[in-house]
């Protein structure tokens, strides 16, 4: 089963990253790495993203769609990258991600269909 993982960043979560010092920053990452070492095997694809100020958003509402600079919502909440896994099942899925040294929020979505 294939399942797309969205790592959210809060607001809190980007201000303590940048207060970190090189050498904590370097640790931090050095964790992150470490965890795509350790899942490897289950990886499909993924990016990091840009800053949430280089997103454009298309809203479809009763007409013509209407295009805004920015992301899709305004919070302090926002899609920093994503990650394609496949495992057996959610559970699966479940267990990598409860390993994750990143971010706050990870939110695991089923991929329906494969894009051709």
């Amino acid at each position: 089963m294939k399942y797309v993982l969205l790592f959210v960043e809060t607001e809190e979560f980007a201000n303590e990253m940048a207060a970190l010092g090189t050498t904590e920053r370097e640790r931090a990452h050095a964790r992150v790495n470490e965890w795509f070492a350790t899942h490897a095997d289950k990886l499909r694809g993924g990016s990091r993203l840009k800053s949430r100020e280089t997103a454009t958003t298309v809203r479809f509402d009763r007409g013509e769609p209407v295009i805004v600079d920015g992301p899709f919502v305004e919070g302090k909440e926002v899609v920093s990258g994503y990650l394609e896994i496949e495992v057996a099942d959610l559970d699966e899925a479940l267990r990598v991600v409860k390993t994750w040294p990143g971010c706050p929020v990870v939110e695991i979505r089923p991929i329906e269909f494969e894009a051709v």
